[in-house]
């Protein structure tokens, strides 16, 4: 039987597959702080030292736990995803989506790409529906405590990880591989069977990207705040522009559904083809 076409659905985290910052579960209200507080902190490191804006959260966590008495370590930043909400229906949504694309005969793989910190989302309830979580991280001494960055996930360095699941080079530290060339018929995820979800100006680059190369981008918003989504659609981004309902029947998953079906309608032409081409050059062979 043939293998099955492989589709790769990846998501933000952040305001994509969760209402609010990770960080505002738990972890900045154990510092006696307000949301806007904690940010405002983040942006004026930014601005003062002309930093990338990642690496200021992830400095100002350490600062703001180190002042507050909160002792920070691996295991209590895995904690701190079990405190993480989650949008209607995204628990069972993956469930979903796979075995749809099961039924018209494509194999389905989830990915993260955020800014937000990995340590977190893989302790969320929904962390082992990914086929990989490419987020932000820290380096750890051997207690286990933060000491430095190790990954610092921006909006532009997003866009790595497209190429990483199209090459199927997956593993961060094999950078070789991935910029090696390769022939499009040995990669292992085309990008036109690429879905990217997103809430916002930060996914844009995945967006832009993967639409410009013949795969689909989905701009999501909370309840009527469609106005950053609207102008991504307008501006020819993504395709569409749709609320965070992950339920069944969902206007969502009713456009997922239809792109799978897309892409399986364009691997059956693509099939066809390649067998014209094949008994064509079979036929001036044998003469």
């Amino acid at each position: 039987m043939p293998k099955r076409p492989l589709v790769a659905l990846m998501y933000d985290f952040d305001k994509t597959l969760s209402p609010r910052d990770m960080q505002e579960y738990s972890f900045i209200p154990a510092l006696n702080m307000e949301a806007s507080d904690f940010w405002d902190k983040c942006a004026v490191l930014t601005k003062k030292h002309n930093m990338d804006q990642i690496l200021s959260y992830m400095f100002v966590m350490l600062q703001e736990a180190e002042k507050s008495g909160m002792y920070l370590n691996k295991n209590e930043f895995r904690n701190l995803g079990k405190a993480v909400q989650l949008f209607d229906g995204v628990e069972t949504w993956f469930k979903r989506i796979n075995d749809y694309g099961e039924s018209i005969g494509l194999q389905v793989e989830h990915y993260i790409l955020s800014s937000g910190l990995k340590e977190i989302i893989e302790s969320t309830k929904i962390a082992k529906e990914f086929k990989k979580i490419y987020a932000s991280e820290y380096c750890y001494n051997e207690y286990e405590e933060p000491i430095w960055p190790a990954m610092a996930v921006n909006y532009t360095s997003k866009t790595q990880f497209l190429f990483r699941i199209n090459k199927g080079v997956l593993e961060v530290t094999e950078n070789d591989e991935l910029n090696a060339s390769m022939a499009e018929e040995n990669k292992r995820i085309s990008f036109k069977n690429m879905i990217y979800i997103g809430d916002g100006f930060t996914d844009v680059p995945c967006m832009k990207l993967v639409k410009s190369n013949g795969g689909h981008s989905i701009a999501v918003y909370q309840n009527n705040a469609k106005d950053v989504a609207n102008n991504m659609i307008l501006n020819n981004r993504v395709d569409f522009v749709l609320p965070t309902d992950y339920t069944e029947n969902s206007p969502l998953q009713s456009a997922v559904c239809a792109i799978l079906d897309e892409i399986r309608s364009d691997e059956n032409i693509q099939a066809i083809h390649m067998a014209h081409v094949k008994a064509a050059q079979d036929e001036i062979d044998q003469r």
